[in-house]
Formats: structure tokens, C-alpha cells, sequence
């Protein structure tokens, strides 16, 4: 019985996994943790799959080994997940150069959504008020055409969000793409993906953010003047530019929450809060029925050339309905994933469930606004035709209540587009001094972005106007990127059906980005804008 005992003592004990939720260690810290084996000893036990070693391709997850050696069977002492045949996890630790403190950063601190999270965030960054310019994007395609471009770019949107799901995460190599431009780099090469990507991802951002406290401010003062209208009070007290500042105040404080999981609450009111305004709106312009002179021809043009461009003008206000392909992974990074449940599966969930929210509002939208307001409808869109035409025959509660939604969607908007440049902003301290961002920091980061998107709103407050130029922009991280980042990580197989289903949407998809700019640049040209710089107005 002795014996028994001590070989069973004895015998080698397989490293315990890692926790699912912890956070990833590389293979360097691996080798320098206190209570790991050393090279010079015996390489560490490592009985997980691959799959365990799910990270980021900043930080692969590894398995830390246990304090009990492993008889040396071989003179070889590289251990097994470094060996040739598993060459490409090697290749994803050796090729990282990106930010390997991701359990530090805004968007990767807390991995523990769901499902429903995933659904909530992905439904209040993928509608918003650009929704409510679709109408006016019919008067220059027709019913026709109108109605067929927003049923093709709706598949094509959500192939494209189906492909950066499957792409997230790599159960070969081990690595998790918690970023667009992450995934950028990796199938591009970081200096090609830096150039194609980086501008559009943070003007995405940024120009959102900017365009929020444009639409928040000029509806809180729109809401104040709709309060106050049968009363002593002035409405007028606050100028425009009093407003964007109270508005963005608002935004400041709300986005001191310190990461993307921890705004699943905020997205869910700005979810519950978009689907609800955009119901009000075109509920009550089809109950109103239709209004005096209306017309469904399309705009003439001035001339042939005019006409075409008009069309690409209104082809990029259909593509920029559809937004928030460059938060779908960085939403998808906030859940747990490893060999058994990937985290691809519940977010595809979510996001199936916020599309079908998504295509029952925006469609309803376009088509209900388009038949009561026809080419009558303002270029600003269905809320300012709504209090335009119906502003003494809808009550004064509805007219307030449709406002105050719009107010609070922009609110909890800004936050999740906010997060990327956020994460941006804290990787580039945590890189320099090698530890979390303090808290009074932060602060003043997010503070001084605020602050930075108040100034280029009053500075710039024409930016809605040239909503199809602006969609036109961010089309590729949309409808073209995606396809080439398939073809370029996936690599299938020459002249199949999925190849050339992605050469095929992905050049399409650039063309008619480059034909939309043209078509935005030119119908700002032509028919013009008005500019005023540091004059902000309302909607």
C-alpha cells in the first residue's frame, strides 16, 4: 500500500484551466508567473485544447501550469502549443504588437455579456435618427426603386454583420479580433489596414458623436418651445449653442461609466427609446393621412447629369440608415467565449433579434413616411415634417413626448460610439506607463471629448445636411470591408461560391462608395448648403 501511495503521489498532475472569465495571460507572462515551470526544468503540463487559449490576438489566453513537474520524456523542451504543428498560434503570439493589457481597457475590461446585451447594444447603435431621412431618399429613387435599394441594402448589411460575427474569433489560431481595426490589421497588414480603416472607424465615431449633440441640443430646445407654447413662460431663454452645451454636459456625465458592459442599461433605453420614437412618428403621419398637394414624382433634375448624381446622393442616405458595423465587434468582445460555447453564437442571436426590431421600424419608416408626405418631405426628415405639417392638429403631449424620445436616444447613443475612442484614449496611457487608467483621468478624458465634439458642433452645426456624402464615407466599413477581411483571414477557395460572392459585393461595394462621395459632393455643389460656421440652428 505504500508503494501505491507514493507512485500515485507521484504521478504528473495537468495543468487546471483557466478560469473562463480571466483575465489572458501571453506566453511570456506565462513563463514568469511565480508558480510556473521554467524552461531550464520541465516544460509546464498543458492537457486544454487549442481553444483554451482563446485571448485576444493582443493577449492569447494561456493555461497557467501547476506546481508539479512532468517526467521529461524527450530531449525536447519546446512546449507542445510552440511545436510546427501548431505553427499558427506561434505566428499570432509573434506577429502581436497591438495593446497586451486588454483586461485594462474600456471596451475588454468585463467579459461577461449575454445574448440580450449583445441585442440591446447592437439595436441602439444600429438605429438612430439618420433613420428618419430615409423618406427623403425616396423622392429622388421613387416607390420602385426606393423600396427595392432598402430591401438590398438591408441583406447586405446583415451578410456583412454575419461575416465580422464569424470573424470575431479564431478557433485555429486562438485569437479573438476585439476591434474592427484589430481585424483590419490582421488581414490587411497593419500599415494598409491603418490607412483604409482607421479614418473612417474614428470619424464613425467621432462624427456621430458630434452629429448627437447637434440633434440632442436643437430637440431640447425644440421640446422646451413645444412645453412653453401656451404658457407665460419663455422659451427662448437658452440660445442654441446653451443648449448643445447642456446637452453635451449630459453626455459627459453619463459616460462616466467605466466600460461597454457597463452600459448595457443605457443601450437599453436608447433601444426601447429609438424603437418608440420611430413608431410615434410614422403612426401619426399615417393616422393624419396624407397631406394637401402631395406628389410622389421624383425631383427633376436640372439636367441629366444632376439627376444621376441625385440618385447616388440618395443611395448613400439608404447606406447610412444602416450603421454600427464598427462597434459589432467590439460589442461581441464583452462576452465569455471558449471551445464549447463560442461567443459568436449568442451574439449572432442578438444580433438577429435587434435587426428584426430594426427592418420593422425603418421600413414601415420609409414607406409610411414617403405616402403621407411624398417630395414634400424637408431634407432634415420625418420629425421636422411631423411638426411642420401637423403642428396644430397633433396634440402638444404627443409633439413633446416624440422630442423628449429623440433627446434621450441621442443621449445613450453617444455613450456606445463614444466607447471606441474612449478605449483609444486609455490604450495609449496604459501602453506608456504600463497600468490601468486612474479614475480622475478618465475623467478627464472623456470630459475633454465631450468638450472637443461641443466645439466642432457649433463650429460645423450644417453636418445633417450632407447626410449622403457622410454615408457615402463610411459605405466600406459597412458593405465592402467585411468581404475583403473574409476572403483575406478565411481564404477560400479560388472561383467558389463564396469567393466570389465577397470579390464580387466587396468591389461593388467600394464603387459604389467612391460614386456616392461624387454624388454627395456634387448635390452639395449644386443645390447647396447653408453655411454657417459657429451659427448653430435649429433642425
Amino acid at each position: 500500500m505504500k508503494e501505491t501511495h507514493d507512485e500515485t503521489s507521484s504521478a504528473p498532475r495537468a495543468a487546471s484551466p483557466a478560469p473562463p472569465h480571466s483575465a489572458s495571460l501571453s506566453f511570456s507572462q506565462t513563463l514568469r508567473h511565480p508558480h510556473a515551470t521554467t524552461l531550464s526544468n520541465t516544460p509546464p503540463a498543458v492537457s486544454a485544447p487549442v481553444s483554451q487559449f482563446l485571448g485576444t490576438p493582443d493577449r492569447p489566453v494561456t493555461v497557467p501550469a501547476s506546481g508539479a513537474r512532468t517526467p521529461i520524456r524527450s530531449r525536447n523542451l519546446t512546449p507542445k502549443f510552440l511545436t510546427p504543428l501548431a505553427s499558427p498560434l506561434r505566428k499570432a503570439l509573434h506577429l502581436t504588437k497591438l495593446d497586451p493589457h486588454d483586461a485594462w481597457l474600456p471596451i475588454t475590461q468585463s467579459r461577461n455579456g449575454n445574448a440580450y446585451y449583445a441585442a440591446f447594444h447592437t439595436l441602439c447603435s444600429g438605429i438612430g435618427i439618420q433613420a428618419l431621412i430615409l423618406p427623403f431618399a425616396f423622392t429622388f429613387l421613387g416607390w420602385i426603386w426606393g423600396i427595392i435599394s432598402l430591401i438590398l441594402a438591408f441583406i447586405w448589411q446583415l451578410y456583412t454583420l454575419y461575416l465580422l460575427v464569424n470573424l470575431h474569433e479564431s478557433i485555429e489560431t486562438g485569437v479573438r479580433y476585439s476591434r474592427y481595426m484589430q481585424l483590419a490589421n490582421a488581414a490587411f497588414g497593419e500599415r494598409l489596414g491603418n490607412t483604409l480603416a482607421k479614418v473612417q472607424i474614428m470619424y464613425l465615431s467621432q462624427g456621430t458623436c458630434i452629429a448627437l449633440i447637434i440633434i440632442g441640443g436643437s430637440t431640447s430646445k425644440l421640446f422646451m418651445q413645444i412645453v412653453c407654447r401656451d404658457s407665460s413662460y419663455k422659451a427662448e431663454t437658452l440660445t442654441t449653442t446653451e443648449w448643445y452645451l447642456v446637452f453635451t454636459c449630459g453626455a459627459i456625465l453619463l459616460s462616466q461609466l467605466p466600460n461597454l458592459n457597463s452600459i448595457a442599461g443605457v443601450s437599453m433605453v436608447g433601444a426601447f427609446t429609438a424603437v418608440g420614437y420611430c413608431t410615434l412618428i410614422w403612426v401619426v403621419s399615417v393616422a393624419k393621412g396624407k397631406v394637401s398637394n402631395v406628389s410622389y414624382d421624383t425631383i427633376k433634375a436640372t439636367s441629366e447629369i444632376s439627376s444621376v448624381f441625385n440618385i447616388f446622393n440618395a443611395l448613400g442616405i439608404v447606406g447610412f440608415a444602416f450603421r454600427g458595423h464598427n462597434l459589432i465587434l467590439e460589442i461581441q468582445a464583452t462576452m465569455p467565449s471558449n471551445e464549447k460555447h463560442p461567443s459568436r453564437i449568442p451574439m449572432w442571436k442578438g444580433v438577429k433579434a435587434s435587426y428584426i426590431v430594426i427592418a420593422m421600424c425603418l421600413f414601415p419608416l420609409a414607406i409610411g413616411g414617403f405616402w403621407a408626405y411624398g417630395n414634400l418631405i424637408p431634407s432634415n426628415g420625418m420629425l421636422v415634417a411631423l411638426l411642420m405639417f401637423h403642428a396644430t392638429d397633433v396634440a402638444k403631449s404627443m409633439q413633446g413626448l416624440v422630442s423628449l424620445l429623440v433627446i434621450i436616444n441621442s443621449l445613450t447613443s453617444f455613450q456606445i460610439y463614444g466607447m471606441p475612442i474612449f478605449d483609444e484614449m486609455e490604450s495609449m496611457f496604459v501602453i506608456r506607463f504600463k497600468k490601468p487608467c486612474p479614475w480622475w483621468l478618465r475623467v478627464i478624458m472623456r470630459a475633454l471629448f465631450g468638450f472637443i465634439s461641443f466645439f466642432f458642433a457649433v463650429a460645423f452645426p450644417f453636418m445633417g445636411a450632407v447626410a449622403g456624402l457622410v454615408g457615402g464615407i463610411a459605405l466600406p466599413v459597412t458593405l465592402a470591408y467585411p468581404c475583403f477581411m473574409w476572403l483575406r483571414v478565411k481564404k477560400p477557395k479560388p472561383y467558389s461560391l463564396s469567393w466570389c460572392l465577397n470579390w464580387g459585393l466587396g468591389v461593388l461595394g467600394m464603387v459604389l462608395s467612391l460614386m456616392v462621395v461624387i454624388g454627395g459632393l456634387y448635390t452639395v455643389f449644386s443645390t447647396g448648403i447653408k453655411v454657417q460656421f459657429f451659427k448653430p440652428q435649429l433642425m
